[in-house]
């Protein structure tokens, strides 16, 4: 809870007693009218001083129709006939259905935030031998630093000496620890349990996974679903069509069929006013969003916000990328056929011309080739995305890379059939062979698609810039509705935009993919999700949900945790409608008072809160 949220509530306290005090006092005591007046006036000031101060800020934001302004009416009017007890009781209702609003949303984001707050505390940094504890946020580039048992690693690092095991939980959602040696990448948020390690800073903690996690959190917070933006709306028009048919039913009555009975039909409008604050309308999609929000975390899924869970849970189309999102990623040299020299000295000259990309096809050759590096034989490396590498290499041009590139250079090949990926290699624009190295499925890939077909009835989509062999091996056995290969990234794009333009309202596509060459269609999508946080940061910042680990069956937790918010969505929205029906009807024909008005609103809220209690309890 707030100190905000604990100040209002010692308030309300007082405004309790005060009024507990008032109505002993004018019970036992004679009081004049205008002794009572001021005195239940004083206790509803106190009570309601909150109300009004929310009033006088909308009012500032130009949003005069709501739910404060419909009790302020209502009880001020109730205060003009002589009700001072049932005003004052009516707004303390209200005003307790409020903090108790605020208590349960101030909960959830609390429970949000703890989940994932893994910030760091300190970061230990290694300067000629000695240690100095810093601020995170203090790190620079290329900085040593250690790590000891018990402490969180402080930014994004490489491991430079010794071997220890990470807690990767709170970022992953891994229970099992995860070994790292030196050369392996550790994230900002986990925590070391075994040795001590040193390690160099590769981003600086702003732009570190722990940093980005924490923003998200906040936008989550602030991002609105539909149904949530529609009821907020919802209630602008809705509380001006109120105040104006408890006007009438105030004057109308009178005038016309039930002549003098002025104060029964003034009372009886007030009733339906305070009947018919939409507070507890208002209060019933929040609450169950950041239930959502809340449930989906615990699982190790990020969501930015509760209008991603509203689309992915109309969402019936699925676009994969293939690489690092279906298949590991991690690529083996299957074959080498060399043309004029040896398979060896191809394999040499192909692992020096890619030794300087991180792709994981250059990691392949780099690792497929045992032999010493010499760069100086390297200059002039261009990455040609969607086509491959080219350099010079002792002084001529080679070029490695896909069909597509073999084409542009228009040199006659080998016919290459068998699955994998195929790299050709053109030396002084000629054919000097080619290698294949071909790529595993991830674990999980077939149950997740298997689950996401069979409970969702899902079309499954896979787009790649591989080869048609390669693609149509992976497809068969994943057994994917849609696949495309030899795609340009532009490529994706406009095979996203077909999809897109065939849904309508009650379909939705979502994009998932690993890479800085997926944001773009993760951008575009529906709903775009990026698989992991130790992925491309451009793919994680496109992304409306990011899953912490490369889990694939997590798109299967995050689907369900969609559709079951969206179900307590819709049962707290219609419960609460059916409550103010019923309600609005009773204080219309006068079998409810301002007590029972205020109490119902108030059991709407507690139904509601309660109900998405369930959705923040769900596990997938």
């Amino acid at each position: 809870m707030t100190k905000q949220t604990k100040i209002k509530m010692l308030v309300l306290a007082a405004g309790v007693i005060a009024y507990g005090a008032a109505v002993i006092a004018s019970g036992r005591y004679h009081m004049s009218d205008d002794l009572r007046f001021l005195v239940f006036l004083l206790v509803y000031l106190l009570i309601g001083f909150e109300a009004f101060g929310r009033f006088r800020d909308n009012l500032l934001k130009k949003r005069v129709f709501d739910e404060n302004l419909l009790m302020i009416l209502a009880t001020v009017g109730a205060f003009g006939v002589g009700r001072y007890v049932e005003a004052s009781a009516a707004m303390f209702l209200f005003e307790i259905g409020v903090i108790f609003e605020a208590a349960s949303v101030d909960r959830t984001k609390k429970m949000i935030a703890d989940m994932i707050d893994i910030r760091p505390e300190y970061a230990t940094r290694i300067v000629r031998g000695k240690e100095f504890k810093v601020e995170p946020s203090a790190l620079k580039l290329f900085n040593r630093i250690v790590i000891k048992p018990g402490e969180r690693v402080p930014a994004d690092a490489m491991v430079l000496t010794g071997k220890t095991t990470l807690d990767t939980k709170a970022l992953t959602g891994e229970v099992l620890p995860q070994t790292v040696v030196p050369g392996d990448m550790i994230y900002s948020g986990c925590i070391n349990l075994t040795g001590v390690i040193e390690a160099k800073v590769l981003a600086l903690y702003e732009d570190s996974t722990v940093s980005r996690i924490m923003e998200m959190v906040e936008e989550a917070q602030a991002n609105r679903s539909e149904s949530e933006s529609f009821i907020t709306a919802f209630s602008r028009f809705y509380s001006p069509a109120i105040a104006l048919i408890a006007l009438l039913m105030m004057v109308v009555p009178p005038l016309t069929f039930a002549p003098g009975a002025d104060e029964t039909w003034i009372y009886r409008g007030l009733v339906v006013m305070i009947a018919a604050c939409p507070a507890g309308i208002v209060l019933s999609t929040p609450v169950a969003f950041l239930g959502g929000i809340a449930s989906a975390a615990k699982q190790g899924i990020l969501v930015k916000g509760g209008n991603y869970l509203e689309i992915l849970a109309k969402t019936d189309t699925f676009i994969f990328d293939k690489t690092g999102t279906l298949t590991e990623g991690v690529f083996q040299v299957q074959e080498i056929k060399a043309i004029g020299m040896t398979e060896e000295e191809l394999l040499k000259i192909a692992a020096h011309v890619e030794s300087y990309s991180n792709h994981p096809i250059a990691q392949s050759l780099k690792a497929a080739y045992q032999g010493r590096y010499d760069k100086t034989k390297v200059k002039r490396v261009r990455e040609d995305s969607g086509y491959g590498v080219s350099a010079l290499y002792d002084g001529e041009w080679v070029h490695i890379g896909n069909r597509r590139m073999v084409d542009r250079y228009q040199i006659e090949t080998d016919h290459v059939n068998c699955p994998g990926t195929v790299l050709y290699v053109i030396i002084k624009r000629r054919y000097a062979g080619y290698i294949v190295i071909s790529d595993s499925i991830k674990e999980g890939a077939k149950d997740m698609l298997e689950a996401l077909k069979e409970k969702y009835q899902a079309v499954l989509v896979m787009l790649t810039g591989d080869e048609r062999n390669e693609a149509a091996r992976v497809a068969r056995e994943l057994e994917m509705d849609y696949a495309y290969s030899d795609l340009m990234p532009g490529d994706k794009l406009e095979l996203v935009e077909e999809f897109l333009g065939v849904e309508d309202d009650s379909e939705k596509v979502a994009c998932i993919g690993d890479g800085i060459n997926d944001a773009p269609i993760i951008a575009r999508a529906d709903v775009g999700i990026a698989m992991g946080a130790l992925g491309s940061a451009a793919a994680i910042e496109a992304a409306d949900i990011v899953l912490m680990d490369d889990e694939l069956l997590r798109i299967v937790d995050a689907v369900k945790i969609a559709k079951e918010t969206m179900r307590v969505v819709g049962q707290n929205i219609s419960f609460a409608m059916m409550i103010k029906v019923i309600v609005l009807a009773l204080a219309a024909l006068g079998y409810i008072s301002m007590w029972g008005a205020v109490s119902a609103d108030l059991g709407v809220m507690l139904v509601s809160i309660v109900n998405a209690a369930w959705v923040v309890k769900y596990t997938a």
